[in-house]
């Protein structure tokens, strides 16, 4: 809009400065220029001027004329570009002339300008000469007639190819022929030719006669590259170059050699008159139809009817495995792109010249596209085109060595006017939790961003509450950005736009509410005590069932007494326990273990009935009694002290009784032992509670006590 206004405002004080310039008297116009033609039509006789006019509309001209020796003035006016004064107005003689402008400011006189009226040679201007060629010798002639009594003076030629604005010229040609030397092959040139006979003067140039020269092979080579359309998911590239100069002819085809990566060869043989979709040529490009991908190299000549041009070749570059360790600098407006980048510190021999090349977003191929070719010593580049407002281009810069191999080095998208972008296509909010969120939406297209965009803004929206967020710019499609730090259970609004130089575009909303915070940080210490438990009694346990034995060996006899259920007498009574339990097992032990009955005996002696502080032991109450048969004992019986058999031993003093020892009976034992038994089983209810067995595996008074 600012570029606008000061166009404006320039052009406006550009009109003011003519209007005020043009408020004054008009400036003298220089003197007329007047002869008098000669030929079929005029035959010598009227008077033609040039005045030479002023542009300017509010100036009146006239042209004024009279005799050299008399006052007698005649004119006529009018804005006209040829004055004729006819043979009836002036007499034989000198005459001056002289051209008159006025304004509403004043008037302003040109010199005079002398025209000798009886000397016809003096004023004579003959028509221009008739303009012939040969087209085998690249010759042209001419015809000229002076009148009879005049001769041939000479003549002027002058030259240009088609493609050229000025004219070279040759002087004093006093033949009606002219043949160039060396011309370019396969070039259009124009020619004109001017004459004068004797002082006359020089004729007009005669009309423009175009002649080409002779047709060779095409000298040079063909500038070859490629075309990538670049679009949102990627590029494909097709095959393009630049025409060859006219000088190479008239090119009736191309032939090219296209070598896959698959170690396939493509031969191409592609005629201008009739490309059959396979060709496309523009005003100075073309290109093949055809996809580049998976195209190695190529190879394209350009031929005529005289032959064909050197091969020009090229190595494609792999993708992937393009560099992107020297920046570019661009500078770009509506009508100027310019390109600079840094000499390489290390340069390589192999290096012939860089190419730099603009692409415009989303164009097909042959169109918004160009390239040129710098050699090593230069560092910039310059296009002139007109290049569209709020439109990406792509600048690239590539490396070309004499290999014909290419190499990618930078690319950046630039702008010849940047706008604000439009909004992004898709914005969401998924995976909420209590304190935070993730937002996700998807990178403006290409098309739409009207700008570099530089990032993008997230505002975030709680009641009266506002933060903004910056996130930076992904190269991928699809971004996210995570919100921490929210309040659980709250509604919230978030909106997101894009941010370009000329400032930020349009928002895309999404809204969501956070959700109930549940705080299971109390069970966290429970539970990790309870598998830490758990895992130290397996740990226990797989240890035991390996070293079981070890361990046991290991430690004194009260921390591994271990009862087994067969020792008891209830399994010994025929009359209660069935046999049939027989198979039961119990692991780590022997299946028919072999043990003596331990029976425990409180020894108390008669002097402790009658005071306690006279007792017959005085390291020990109890002893251990090991016998083969039944004992009956009572506990409160002072005579059983007599009745303990002599083969009892004497209890263990430190624990107060005798440690557990294994017996090997006989069959006649095993048999007494068996009556001895059925004996036990018709004692009283207090002895069956108090047999070997359970003596054995009941605490002792002594462990009770301590």
């Amino acid at each position: 809009m600012a570029t606008l206004w000061t166009r404006w405002l320039l052009s406006m004080l550009l009109a003011n400065l003519l209007n005020c310039l043009a408020q004054g008297p008009p400036v003298a116009p220089s003197p007329p220029e007047c002869y008098i033609p000669c030929g079929e039509k005029n035959n010598c006789v009227d008077i033609h001027c040039n005045p030479g006019l002023d542009p300017r509309n509010s100036t009146e001209y006239s042209l004024h004329w009279e005799p050299a020796d008399s006052e007698d003035t005649q004119g006529i006016s009018g804005n006209t570009s040829d004055w004729i004064i006819c043979r009836e107005q002036f007499t034989r003689g000198k005459l001056r002339v002289r051209v008159q402008a006025k304004n509403q400011y004043g008037s302003a006189k040109s010199p005079y300008s002398i025209l000798n009226t009886e000397n016809i040679s003096e004023s004579a201007k003959w028509p221009p000469p008739k303009v012939a060629s040969h087209q085998d010798s690249f010759k042209i002639d001419w015809t000229f007639i002076c009148d009879e009594q005049l001769f041939l003076r000479h003549c002027d030629v002058r030259y240009r190819t088609e493609a050229e604005q000025d004219w070279h010229e040759d002087e004093d040609e006093y033949d009606l022929s002219y043949t160039m030397d060396h011309p370019q092959p396969s070039t259009v040139y124009e020619h004109q030719v001017c004459c004068s006979c004797g002082e006359d003067l020089k004729s007009d140039w005669s009309e423009i006669h175009r002649l080409r020269s002779r047709e060779t092979a095409p000298v040079g080579v063909l500038d070859l590259w490629q075309d990538c359309r670049i679009t949102q998911k990627g590029s494909d590239c097709v095959l393009t170059w630049k025409k060859l100069p006219p000088t190479c002819g008239l090119i009736l085809g191309y032939e090219a050699r296209l070598s896959y990566n698959i170690d396939t060869l493509v031969l191409l043989n592609v005629s201008t008159a009739e490309p059959k979709g396979l060709l496309v040529c523009e005003e100075i490009q073309c290109h093949l139809t055809s996809s580049l991908k998976d195209v190695s190299s190529v190879s394209v000549s350009a031929y005529n009817a005289q032959g064909a041009s050197v091969p020009s070749n090229l190595t494609l570059p792999i993708p992937g495995k393009e560099k992107t360790d020297q920046a570019i600098h661009v500078e770009m407006n509506e009508e100027d792109l310019t390109v600079s980048w840094d000499s390489p510190s290390q340069p390589s021999d192999n290096l012939k010249e860089h190419v730099v090349q603009y692409k415009q977003a989303d164009c097909p191929p042959g169109q918004g596209f160009d390239w040129v070719k710098a050699t090593t010593n230069q560092t910039t580049a310059l296009f002139k085109g007109q290049y569209k407002k709020y439109t990406p281009y792509q600048v690239s810069l590539f490396t070309l060595s004499h290999g014909s191999e290419v190499h990618h080095i930078s690319s950046v998208i630039r702008y010849s006017l940047e706008g604000s972008p439009s909004a992004v296509p898709s914005f969401k909010a998924f995976l909420i939790a209590a304190t935070q969120v993730t937002l996700f939406w998807e990178s403006v297209p290409l098309s739409k961003q009207r700008g570099v965009i530089l990032y993008y803004q997230i505002v975030v929206y709680s009641g009266v509450h506002r933060h903004v967020h910056n996130a930076s710019v992904s190269p991928q499609q699809e971004n996210t950005y995570k919100l921490e730090h929210l309040s659980p259970e709250q509604d919230y609004e978030v909106r997101i736009r894009a941010v370009t130089a000329a400032g930020p575009g349009a928002n895309a909303t999404a809204k969501f509410k956070t959700q109930h915070d549940y705080n299971y940080a109390h069970l966290i210490l429970p539970i990790v005590l309870g598998v830490i438990s758990v895992v130290v009694i397996c740990l226990v346990i797989a240890l035991y069932s390996i070293f079981g034995r070890e361990i046991k060996a290991c430690l004194p006899s009260f921390y591994y007494k271990v009862p087994d259920a067969r020792n008891s007498h209830i399994f010994k009574n025929k009359h209660l326990i069935s046999d049939s339990l027989g198979w039961i097992c119990f692991p780590l032990y022997e299946p028919h273990p072999k043990i003596s009955l331990l029976e425990v005996v409180e020894i108390r002696s008669r002097v402790f009935k009658s005071s306690l502080e006279k007792a017959s032991d005085p390291e020990g109450l109890t002893r251990l009694v090991i016998g083969d048969e039944c004992s009956q004992m009572d506990s409160q019986d002072d005579k059983r002290e007599e009745a303990v058999p002599e083969e009892c031993h004497r209890a263990d003093h430190r624990y107060g009784r005798e440690e557990y020892s294994k017996m090997v009976d006989s069959e006649e034992e095993r048999d007494r032992k068996e009556e001895n038994e059925e004996d036990c089983l018709s004692s009283s209810e207090e002895d069956q509670s108090t047999s070997g067995y359970e003596k054995h595996f009941m605490p002792t008074i002594f462990e009770l006590r301590v």
